[in-house]
């Protein structure tokens, strides 16, 4: 099974330049092209939060534009820069398939991986958090069945990845979600964006994944002194290889022209 996870597009909406700088609907067509070309077919994409850079109806639009050339299921949680009713206006159930009207949570069942989306944004504030409510639906949809290998993904990381907008920015309820993740031996992964850099750590019996923006790479200040910064990169997705023999293997994906290949044995 292969899941590729895109994160943080921040799209300005009318193919506009997001901060009048960075290419990002140029960029998320070029990873949306490459995943559809990839070998073998990447079976499911995962949307990891702010698709969007203001969470207008028109971010949303375009997204719901480009993301319908996928030629696979994709799914979605929102980010801290979405809004949630304009991604549910843009995409409706089939890639925000949330029972209630209140927060973007569900189940996937469809796969040899269970995916649960959970939503992790606070309306107008830039941290995440879970909240009582989501605190009850998690657990019972972990109960439901402890045996199936599950994915959990959502936008904020509940850990500090020695980055501003993880440490700083904050995740009300992370010690209440780590005792619940403490008692399921079957989440495989945590996969979210938010930091725009890739990350991958363990944390309370699972590993916590962060993905790589669409091309706006937040500066790597370990000081958290410096201002919040960012780098035009390349566009760059995380391709999750569920294998046979049951391991959860990733792979950073770099969409940029490269020199290659050569055989080895020619050298």
């Amino acid at each position: 099974m292969l899941i590729a996870q895109i994160s943080d597009s921040h799209l300005a909406g009318s193919g506009r330049k997001t901060y009048g700088i960075a290419p990002m609907a140029k960029n998320l067509k070029r990873c949306i092209d490459h995943i559809n070309a990839f070998e073998p077919a990447v079976d499911v994409v995962l949307m990891t939060g702010d698709l969007g850079d203001s969470g207008s109806a028109a971010e949303m639009d375009e997204a719901a534009e480009m993301l319908a050339k996928l030629r696979c299921p994709f799914f979605m949680v929102p980010g801290n820069h979405d809004t949630r009713s304009a991604m549910r206006a843009a995409f409706g159930k089939t890639a925000c398939p949330a029972p209630s009207d209140q927060f973007i949570n569900y189940v996937i069942n469809d796969f040899d991986l269970r995916l649960i989306g959970f939503d992790s944004s606070i309306p107008g504030k830039p941290g995440g958090e879970m909240c009582d409510a989501r605190a009850t639906w998690l657990e019972q949809q972990l109960a439901t069945d402890s045996n199936k290998p599950t994915i959990i993904f959502t936008h904020h990381p509940p850990v500090k990845c020695s980055v501003r907008e993880s440490d700083k920015d904050g995740f009300i309820g992370a010690a209440q979600l780590a005792s619940m993740i403490d008692k399921y031996d079957n989440i495989e992964r945590i996969l979210c964006g938010h930091i725009h850099l890739v990350t991958h750590t363990r944390w309370h019996g699972t590993i916590v994944s962060t993905a790589p923006s669409m091309g706006m790479q937040l500066d790597f200040d370990m000081t958290m002194t410096r201002p919040s910064m960012f780098y035009l990169s390349p566009p760059a997705y995380l391709l999750h290889h569920w294998t046979p023999q049951k391991n959860l293997v990733t792979h950073t994906i770099t969409v940029q022209d490269i020199d290659g290949p050569y055989l080895f044995e020619e050298q």
